[in-house]
């Protein structure tokens, strides 16, 4: 059997996840989830990750691979892309993609830039001058403009890495990147946009709400708030932050319910607008006619 792919993707609460495990069920094959929240374990209920009868059903890939302290990266779905290919080529198994945060997806299509073996000397050199990252940012802006005028001051993550290539190469990180180009990790992939009218979408997104704080959303946060504190990228994840907000004292049950509901909502719109511009979409609908698109592109 040939393995063929494709990926859903979608706003939050579209439905796409359903659209994928309906698929999955009926043409042989594997999900892997691209969510930034997913991925870690312990954020069951904030994630509104898929059910465990739904993973025991069928495989997924991307989802309960970090703890709630550890950082999500491109890289870490690039990971999880080469298991669930690595799956699906052993078992004779077909790949969904799925998923909200297709910011990974995109930079998965596109590639990534080959990425320099730091010597040891390099991190220890790199650790110190990072102390004072005004400096840092001032030294790469010199050495390079271009690319440092797009990054902020406020973007230690971004610096760190330019100022890694330039000690180890000695060149330009835009030289470096132009010497370097990026292959793409997943070719031959058609992408189908499950697209929600913004009011019913409204109206699934209060629904979800209301049930995650049912479920025992505020016992959750309060968990990962024990173990994990504040400082993880993870708690600061719609869902999390205004549960903290409520545990604070500092909003009422009802007013956390419609924080979220708000923002999910606004989150939803510029995921929208993300994959309507930045994707070459094979097709763009709702789930019905994305069923019917799916199926002749699987069997």
């Amino acid at each position: 059997m040939f393995m063929k792919q494709l990926a859903i993707i979608g706003s939050t609460a579209s439905g796409k996840s359903d659209l994928a495990f309906a698929l999955a069920q009926h043409y042989n094959a594997l999900i892997l989830s691209i969510d930034s929240l997913s991925i870690y374990k312990e954020i069951d209920i904030a994630s509104a990750k898929p059910s465990i009868e739904e993973r025991l059903a069928v495989e997924h890939f991307g989802i309960d691979r970090l703890r709630p302290d550890e950082n999500a990266s491109v890289i870490t779905f690039i990971d999880e892309y080469s298991r669930i290919h690595t799956k699906a080529l052993n078992d004779n198994k077909n790949i969904i993609i799925v998923g909200g945060s297709s910011f990974y997806l995109k930079s998965m299509i596109e590639g990534l830039s080959k990425i320099p073996d730091y010597s040891q000397n390099t991190l220890q050199n790199a650790k110190q001058m990072l102390n004072d990252l005004t400096e840092c940012h001032r030294l790469l802006s010199e050495i390079d403009p271009l690319t440092m005028q797009k990054i902020a001051l406020s973007d230690p993550y971004r610096i760190e890495k330019m100022l890694l290539i330039y000690l180890e190469t000695q060149m330009a990180p835009s030289e470096w990147f132009r010497n370097n180009p990026p292959k793409p990790i997943i070719t031959a992939c058609p992408i189908l946009n499950l697209h929600v009218d913004r009011e019913v979408l409204r109206e699934r997104i209060s629904m979800r709400t209301q049930k995650m704080a049912a479920k025992g959303l505020i016992d959750e946060v309060a968990a990962l708030e024990r173990h994990y504190g504040r400082i993880p990228n993870s708690m600061k994840a719609i869902g999390i932050i205004e549960v903290l907000e409520y545990l604070d004292a500092k909003i009422s049950k009802d007013e956390m319910i419609e924080r979220i509901s708000t923002h999910t909502a606004q989150l939803a719109k510029r995921q929208q607008t993300f994959n309507a511009h930045q994707f070459n979409l094979t097709a763009s609908g709702g789930s019905d006619a994305l069923y019917e698109k799916a199926k002749a592109i699987l069997k």
